[in-house]
């Protein structure tokens, strides 16, 4: 196995990090930077459960070399909201029950917020075309998109921006 150097950037804050050529961007996350938010799920892109925005995508990251995230910029949930302070989408998440046994929340949310970042007035359409790669065994998707519409115009009436 070869190994390379890594640099990028994991919600804000530079890294360089020596890997194998084999390790996945989720296993990094996870082990290495103790980002555990980011779940792993079917470890082959199937249900979504891993994604993360990378350079304003949103990609599994049971799928992603390490290396491939070389020069890039990593957004996970550790960078959307604290608990003091929670996202607009946290905050409707809880309020419309879209969160339930948590599993698939975090990606959930990644998802919104990166549709959110590019359209701040998306249709039902729209957020559950920006969602429909995430499993959910707990929820109908419906639950979703009120508050991916809640938290829309929560941030469009206060004015928060929030692009990458």
């Amino acid at each position: 196995m070869s190994r390379h150097l890594l640099r990028f950037n994991v919600n804000g804050h530079d890294h360089a990090l020596v890997v194998e050529s084999h390790e996945r961007l989720l296993d990094v996350l996870r082990d290495r930077l103790g980002l555990k938010g980011t779940k792993e799920g079917c470890s082959t892109g199937d249900c979504g459960i891993c994604a993360v925005i990378m350079d304003g995508r949103l990609v599994n990251s049971c799928l992603v070399l390490a290396i491939q995230a070389r020069n890039k910029k990593i957004t996970t949930i550790e960078a959307v909201g604290t608990a003091e302070d929670p996202h607009p989408l946290q905050r409707e998440f809880i309020k419309w029950n879209a969160a339930q046994c948590g599993f698939c929340t975090p990606a959930m949310i990644l998802a919104s917020k990166n549709l959110l970042d590019n359209n701040p007035s998306p249709t039902d359409q729209e957020i559950l075309e920006a969602i429909r790669g995430i499993l959910c065994r707990c929820t109908g998707y419906y639950s979703f998109v009120r508050a991916v519409k809640a938290a829309a115009q929560e941030m469009r009436k206060s004015g928060i921006e929030d692009h990458p």
